[in-house]
């Protein structure tokens, strides 16, 4: 067991400790403040701190770990062996050249998020925002490359100590933000919708369609849910998610409704293959009575407790919108990850406990953070097919070289192959065999 020797043990380095050694590496380890029984202990070691003690491994601490406040950071970020780095230190006795927990506190508790910053239209902190899209590295999962640079000093170190092997993991989430195109939305939303088609002089194709599928003489497009589960099948070891949405109709939110026998029965259809989820209405990220009720309008259609979230629009608000989660008995949140760019929101891909920065402690809420959408890498970047799967090729490459969980969102409309999307099934099916673990 690696023993850690700090001269105060905060919240903050506490949390640090535990998401790169056990939600990371696997490892066990404990702590003390003991610098005798640190100097007599003959095992693996490490000293946190201003100053090294005793042997053992030593990574400096630049003081972020041993504040409670937030305050204005401004982290220092360079390259070094091509190795991006946050808190760079320097000393003859560091084993490291940076503040390696500072690093990854600042990344995973989203301390960024609690400074001032610029939302787009939705109130939402966009990738632009980050630290890590301006100088280059959002792509990277940081946090993980450190723990493997820790790890590998450790083994180098101690060649007796027992290092977890590790594994990586591929999990697929789908959001039903729309469960079809045409089908199952009652009289009045039929009607005006083909009186707009109409009036709207749209695409005589596009009207037609929108006939045959009312009169069952074709499938409806977004209804390409027998699809997603039988290409997911032919992924052996490959998780799969559905988060469906069940809020009341609004200009953001337009699902088919909760009671209708139809939507009813494609959840129960979809619990019987995967996880399900809420995906809470746009309006629910700051309105704890709206998570309840979608919450519990699910339960009532599968008759089982949900513990697991992301929010409609990826609409997100910290640290509001998770205590929201927790207070409904969410334990499982998917809303971690960008809608105008890919990459690693806070650094990492592994899941970790959420830290409520502003009351300064760790919670039970576990953050399962995604890397790309779909939307994103055809509505926002503009990408054709082909160079979507490349986007993802190399997403899929940095994650599985830190053995961390490629995770990844798609919509159910968006494999339909119409609406701009012809082309994208092919690059589905390429994603998913190249993330296959």
């Amino acid at each position: 067991m690696l023993l850690i020797h700090t001269p105060r043990l905060t919240n903050r380095l506490g949390y640090t400790l535990n998401v790169i050694f056990r939600h990371i590496l696997h490892m066990d380890f404990s702590i003390t403040t003991d610098a005798e029984h640190f100097g007599q202990y003959d095992g693996a070691k490490l000293s946190y701190g201003r100053q090294k003690v005793g042997e053992g491994l030593f990574v400096k601490s630049n003081g972020l770990l041993f504040r409670t406040s937030i305050e204005e950071q401004e982290p220092r970020c360079c390259q070094i062996d091509g190795q991006w780095i946050l808190f760079p230190t320097h000393g003859r006795d560091i084993d490291l050249p940076f503040d390696i927990f500072s690093a990854a506190f600042f990344m995973v508790s989203r301390y960024e998020e609690y400074l001032p910053h610029r939302e787009d239209m939705h109130r939402r902190f966009n990738a632009t925002e980050s630290l890590a899209f301006r100088e280059g590295f959002l792509e990277e999962p940081v946090v993980e490359q450190w723990a493997m640079m820790l790890r590998e000093k450790l083994a180098a170190r101690y060649p007796d100590l027992a290092l977890p092997d590790l594994s990586y993991r591929f999990v697929q989430t789908v959001d039903i933000d729309a469960a079809w195109s045409y089908l199952h939305k009652g009289f009045f939303r039929s009607t005006l919708g083909l009186f707009r088609d109409l009036l709207g002089r749209r695409d005589i194709v596009e009207v037609r369609r929108r006939i045959r599928v009312l009169l069952h003489r074709e499938e409806d497009p977004f209804d390409t849910f027998d699809y997603i589960i039988s290409s997911w099948q032919r992924v052996p070891d490959a998780y799969l998610l559905f988060f469906t949405l069940l809020a009341d109709y609004d200009q953001y939110d337009k699902p088919v409704g909760h009671s209708n026998p139809y939507m009813r029965q494609l959840v129960q259809h979809l619990g019987d293959y995967a996880k399900m989820g809420i995906h809470p209405g746009y309006y629910s990220m700051e309105n704890p009575k709206n998570v309840d009720i979608e919450e519990k309008r699910l339960e009532e259609i599968l008759h089982r407790a949900i513990v697991r979230s992301r929010y409609h629009f990826l609409r997100l608000q910290l640290p509001l919108s998770y205590r929201i989660l927790l207070h409904s008995g969410i334990r499982h949140d998917y809303t971690m990850g960008f809608a105008d760019a890919p990459g690693f929101r806070a650094g990492i891909s592994t899941e970790f406990p959420f830290y409520d920065l502003e009351r300064d402690l760790e919670t039970e809420l576990m953050i399962h953070p995604f890397c790309v959408m779909d939307t994103t890498l055809q509505k926002y970047l503009r990408l054709t097919p082909g160079e979507a799967l490349a986007r993802y090729r190399t997403l899929i490459d940095s994650v599985r070289k830190v053995n961390g969980t490629f995770c990844c969102i798609v919509h159910n409309q968006n494999l339909c192959e119409l609406y701009g999307w012809e082309g994208w099934r092919h690059t589905y099916e390429g994603m998913l065999a190249y993330a296959k673990p």
